[in-house]
C-alpha cells in the first residue's frame, strides 16, 4: 500500500471534544459567548501567567482590538516586523493606523531594535513585536525600548502559546499580548484570538468595546464606538478541551524539533535556526534552503506536503508601492529560502523519519 500523505498541518481532535460538545449542546447553552468563554479564559490566564484575558473572534481582530483599546488612531503608527504573517500589518490597516515596516534579526526572526530605533517618527505610537515561531529576543530589551520611546508594546503571540522569555511567557512582557486559536495552532478553536493584561482599565476597555462599546451585556446604552468582536461558547468548550492537552502537545512539538533538528545535521545544504527548546516551543518545523520551491515539489511528489514561509511584507503586493527602494536585507533572504515541513502534533517518528529521507534524497540526487 501506498504510503499516506503527511500534511504540512493538521489540527487534532477527539473523542473529548466530540462529547464535550455533545454535552453542551444537550445542556441548553445557548451557544453565544458566556460561561464556557469565561472558563476558557480563566484557563488561558491560568497558563499564560496573566490577571486577565478576553477572547475575540480572531487573532486579527484580537491586534485590532488592542490597538483601539492603546487608542491609537488613524494616522498614528506602529512598527511591525517585515517578516510576519499579513495579519499583522493589516491589523492595524483596519484602522487607519500605518504599519511601519521594520527588519528582522537573523537569529531570533523577530524584529530589531536597531532598525527599530532608525524608523521611529513623531507618528509612531506603539510597537507590534512578533514572536516568529516562539522566539523572541531579550524582552527586557523589548521593554526598555519601549520605555524609552514611549511606545505601547503591544505583542503579537499567535506563534508563541506554550513560549517563554527567562521562564515568563511571551505575550505577557507588555501593555497587551495577542493569540491565535486558528487551525494551524497548537491547540485551535476553529478561529478565535485572545488578549492579554495585568491593566484592569485595560481590560475593561477591551471587553467594552469588543461588544459594542456598551456599558453592560444586554443594555443597548453605548457611550463609546465599539463592535461585535465577540467569541462563541461553542468554539470555548473546544478550546478548554484543547487546553487540557497544552502539556503534552508542547512537549511533543519540542521532540518533533529536536528530532528534525538532529537529523539534519548531516545535511549540509538545510540550515535551522538556532532554537533554545527549554524556552521555545515551535509552532511550525521551518528550514532554509537554497531552492525552497523545487524541494517543495520533490517532496509533494513523495506524499509529503510543505510550506513556503511568509514573503517579505514588503514584497506583497498591497504594501509594495509603499516601500519601492527600500531594503529590508535579513526578511528578504529568510523568506526567498524558508521552507515549512510536516508540524503537526499528530506526527509519528515515522513520519518525520520518512520527510528527512526525502530531504536526504533530494540532496543526494
Amino acid at each position: 500500500m501506498a504510503d499516506l500523505f503527511i500534511p504540512q498541518m493538521e489540527p487534532w481532535f477527539d473523542d473529548k471534544e466530540a462529547v464535550a460538545l455533545s454535552n453542551y449542546m444537550k445542556s441548553g447553552g445557548w451557544v453565544m459567548e458566556f460561561q464556557q468563554t469565561k472558563e476558557l479564559e480563566r484557563l488561558i490566564c491560568e497558563y499564560v501567567g496573566a490577571k486577565h484575558c478576553i477572547m475575540t473572534s480572531n487573532g486579527t481582530i484580537s491586534l485590532t482590538l488592542a490597538l483601539l483599546a492603546l487608542g491609537l488612531k488613524a494616522g498614528d503608527e506602529v512598527l511591525v516586523p517585515d517578516f510576519t504573517m499579513i495579519a499583522s500589518p493589516n491589523a492595524a490597516r483596519l484602522i487607519g493606523v500605518d504599519p511601519v515596516l521594520v527588519d528582522i534579526e537573523p537569529t531570533t526572526l523577530s524584529m530589531d531594535l536597531l532598525a527599530a530605533e532608525r524608523a521611529i517618527t513623531s507618528k509612531t505610537k506603539a510597537l507590534m513585536y512578533v514572536a516568529f515561531n516562539g522566539r523572541s529576543c531579550d524582552m527586557g530589551a523589548v521593554v526598555d525600548f519601549c520605555k524609552k520611546y514611549n511606545l505601547f508594546l503591544l505583542e503579537d503571540s499567535a506563534q508563541a502559546l506554550g513560549s517563554f522569555f527567562n521562564g515568563k511567557h511571551l505575550g505577557t512582557f507588555g501593555d497587551v499580548g495577542s493569540f491565535s486559536f486558528s487551525v494551524p495552532k497548537i491547540i485551535t478553536t476553529g478561529q478565535g484570538g485572545a488578549l492579554v493584561t495585568n491593566n484592569d482599565a485595560l481590560a475593561t476597555r477591551i471587553r467594552k468595546i469588543k461588544d459594542f462599546g456598551r456599558m453592560s451585556g444586554g443594555a443597548d446604552i453605548h457611550d463609546e464606538m465599539g463592535w461585535n468582536f465577540k467569541f462563541t461558547d461553542i468554539q470555548a468548550v473546544i478550546g478548554i478541551e484543547q487546553m487540557k492537552k497544552m502539556s503534552w502537545r508542547v512537549n511533543r512539538k519540542k521532540e518533533i524539533y529536536k528530532k528534525y533538528r538532529e537529523s539534519f545535521k548531516n545535511i549540509p545544504q538545510v540550515e535551522l535556526v538556532a532554537t533554545d527548546l527549554t524556552q521555545t516551543t515551535p509552532w511550525f518545523n521551518e528550514i532554509f534552503v537554497d531552492e525552497p520551491d523545487a524541494l517543495a515539489l520533490f517532496l509533494k511528489e513523495k506524499g509529503i506536503g510543505s510550506r513556503r514561509v511568509y514573503p517579505a511584507i514588503h514584497t506583497q503586493k498591497i504594501y509594495r508601492d509603499a516601500y519601492m527602494g527600500k531594503v529590508f536585507s535579513v526578511a528578504e533572504r529568510l523568506a526567498a529560502r524558508g521552507l515549512w515541513l510536516p508540524s503537526s502534533s499528530k506526527l509519528s517518528d515515522a513520519d518525520i523519519e520518512r520527510v528527512v529521507s526525502a530531504v536526504k534524497e533530494y540532496y543526494d540526487r
